[in-house]
């Protein structure tokens, strides 16, 4: 069976060496000078809305009217990327934001950076399995052309947690190339799914087009050029359904259910990826087990340690709190702090770049700096000034980041008070809630609140605690409130698993190095963690976290939690159910606050194969039988793993030894060496933060009831 080597952090995506991304395409440049000019006389003329967009339409349309005829080569000089209107939406989406803020909302939406090139070269490095083109072709079984089963769109929600661009419809016959892609009269670019964007492929021969041909087997999948590449926004990701207004059928949602920036906590990001790999390949087994609604950011420049965690909820970005840090070069400036271990941490600007770079923009360069997904070699930080110098679409995105900053500054909080029924779910006991309120300013606002104390009362505690109350008890609390102080804590205070708290990509040295200040890369250890053995609980780890900026986690919001749940970092804490409505959420809130704040509720959880598997980390192969700890060996750095081991795991003996260690019988070699090199030896998912966990019963309840409103 053909292997593709993991490096195991993996899970996901497929081999994707020397991708092309910064200068692939061929496509003419189109002045934005015209575009802004016509808003800009929109404006003058005092325009509503409505006309401002319809304004733009038009340009819109005589810019693709070529697109369909893919036979004719120039479909190849449109160019789509040099505009302020990049996709449909309706006019009530935009409502009264302004002219930046509605470029902004189409960055958001529809912004590639042009890393539809990364992605194609991805499905044809890895043989098809990581080929967004296959996964939005809803091809019937019926259809002859692929044997395997495609998503149709009346199950990729309940299947992959997607959301459906409500602007298409599900295709009812194949198009001109045997592809059945959603139809989408008002966007020729939209892919079917929110944030994937379709574009003519510079490279498609249609005299060599066989849609049969993409889909064979074995070393020829996907190998021949298709005639479209498949690009992906930041609305991947982010896009969600509304808790206030939602789907009544989340396979075919309206325009109105739909919301920029909550985080799709339904999203199976992995399926997505490696939806095709083969169940006894280890890789399926990492995806298969990485919760809905997180992301693992570190796939393909690796840590080497498996650790999605949540898709952030953006509201409230004006109240965020900024602290001065050191630059690189070393001025101060007050800065947010980005990312779950606040490491983006050099201004909003530079995150948003990063996040680009990271979903295949610059890839050309960016590749050339680490061995991607295998981390065979050392990472190179990646230069900003040489990216601003040779990559075509680090300016492109750079103008646009104001603008997608001015609009996710517009993004509120939404109340479970607005939600249909809603307010069945709250309390009409003012006692109760006063109680709740009182709970939280003594046990979570020091932490979860944006509203703080001046220095001099901060050091005293009790004048702090009056000082919370008052705060929380102000009917103006959650006004303008991030509900988070925004600072980073240690993973020894907090608790939780450590997995993403240890990442390296921000660290001197890596490849995000650029992108994280001196402040970050001057934190000191955070100490030592003590941590669960899984093959003998007498014998707990230790692990001592380096300095240089590992063993933080920033403090999350707590806006519109009920709308949110699982919680923790990495989802880990409640049970996820599936259902995007009132009810479905605030079953979802019910049971993970109960299993917060009674952590004895909880069944430690740690993820195991569930059969046996097959594994290959650059050089070392094994056998993996089933029940072993996952991250026992998605967590290794082959740079770092001695010969004995991989020589013990490359024979006969070693799967038998793995089959020991499942039935916590150690072995007197591997099992210690398996745990030294590991890059995190957390296995317990769901512990920690147990903040209140001592609190009486009765304030619990009362503090849940407030934790509802926000």
């Amino acid at each position: 069976m053909k292997k593709l080597h993991l490096g195991i952090v993996v899970l996901v995506v497929a081999i994707a060496i020397f991708i092309q991304g910064c200068s692939a395409d061929n496509y003419r440049a189109t002045s934005v000078e015209d575009l802004r000019e016509l808003i800009a006389q929109a404006e003058a003329r005092e325009k509503t809305t409505d006309l401002a967009i319809a304004k733009l339409q038009p340009e819109v349309a005589t810019e693709t009217s070529g697109y369909a005829d893919k036979s004719d080569k120039s479909y190849q000089d449109n160019d789509e990327y040099d505009r302020d209107y990049l996709g449909y939406l309706p006019s009530e989406i935009y409502g009264d934001l302004t002219e930046a803020e509605k470029r902004g909302l189409q960055t958001w939406y529809f912004w590639t950076g042009g890393n539809e090139g990364f992605f194609r070269n991805l499905a044809l490095l890895s043989g098809g399995e990581a080929d967004f083109l296959s996964l939005l072709d809803a091809r019937p079984d019926s259809d002859p052309a692929d044997e395997s089963h495609h998503y149709q769109r009346n199950e990729r929600f309940a299947k992959i947690g997607v959301v459906n661009d409500p602007g298409c419809t599900a295709a009812t016959e194949p198009d001109e190339y045997g592809l059945w892609l959603d139809k989408c009269d008002r966007d020729p670019n939209a892919g079917g799914v929110m944030g994937t964007r379709k574009f003519p492929n510079p490279n498609f021969d249609p005299e060599k087009w066989d849609v049969a041909q993409y889909y064979a087997l074995g070393n020829t999948k996907a190998q021949i050029e298709p005639p479209y590449n498949i690009g992906i926004s930041c609305g991947v990701c982010h896009i969600a359904y509304n808790p206030l207004k939602p789907p009544k059928d989340p396979e075919n949602p309206k325009w109105e259910n739909i919301v920029s920036a909550l985080g799709n906590q339904y999203l199976r990001e992995g399926q997505l990826f490696g939806g095709t790999i083969p169940d006894e390949d280890f890789r399926k087994q990492v995806i298969n087990n990485q919760p809905p609604g997180t992301s693992d950011t570190s796939r393909i420049a690796t840590d080497h340690i498996d650790n999605p965690n949540v898709i952030n909820a953006i509201f409230n970005l004006a109240d965020r709190p900024r602290y001065e840090e050191v630059m690189n070069d070393g001025s101060k400036e007050k800065v947010p702090h980005i990312l779950k271990d606040g490491a983006d941490s050099v201004g909003v600007a530079l995150a948003s770049e990063r996040v680009y770079i990271n979903i295949g923009s610059c890839s050309d360069y960016w590749l050339t700096l680490h061995d991607p997904l295998l981390g065979r070699k050392a990472q190179k930080p990646f230069d900003i000034k040489k990216a601003e110098q040779e990559c075509e679409f680090w300016p492109k995105t750079e103008a646009r980041m104001a603008d997608a900053e001015a609009f996710l500054t517009t993004l509120k909080p939404m109340y479970l008070a607005d939600a249909p029924g809603g307010k069945a779910y709250l309390t009409k006991d003012e006692e109760v809630l006063t109680q709740g309120k009182k709970i939280f300013a003594d046990t979570c606002a020091r932490c979860h609140s944006s509203k703080q104390p001046p220095a001099e009362i901060a050091v005293d505690p009790e004048r702090a605690k009056q000082w919370y109350r008052e705060s929380v008890l102000s009917s103006d609390f959650l006004a303008h409130n991030f509900l988070s102080d925004d600072k980073r804590k240690p993973v020894t205070e907090i608790g939780t698993n450590a997995a993403r708290a240890l990442a390296t990509n921000a660290k001197q040295g890596h490849v995000w190095e650029q992108f994280s200040s001196q402040t970050y890369k001057q934190l000191p250890s955070p100490g030592k963690l003590d941590l669960v053995n899984p093959f003998n609980e007498d014998k707990p780890l230790e692990f001592e976290i380096p300095s240089g900026g590992s063993g933080y986690y920033r403090t999350p919001s707590l806006i519109s939690i009920w709308s949110s749940a699982p919680f923790l970092h990495n989802n880990s804490v409640g049970e996820y159910n599936g259902d995007p409505s009132v009810a479905g959420r605030m079953a979802a809130f019910d049971d993970a606050i109960e299993k917060l704040l009674w952590p004895e509720k909880r069944e430690p959880k740690i993820f195991r194969t569930d059969r046996d598997t097959h594994l290959e980390i650059g050089e070392l192969e094994a056998d993996v039988p089933e029940g072993t700890p996952i991250k026992l060996l998605a967590n290794l750095d082959p740079r770092e793993t001695p010969s004995i081991l991989q020589r013990k795991l490359n024979s006969p003996l070693g799967s038998k030894v793995l089959g020991s260690l499942v039935r916590f019988v150690p072995d007197d070699v591997l099992t210690p060496l398996l745990l030294k090199y590991n890059q995190a030896p957390d296995f317990i998912e769901n512990r920690g933060h147990e903040f209140g966990a001592d609190l009486p019963d009765e304030d619990k309840r009362a503090l849940i009831e407030f934790i509802k409103t926000f």
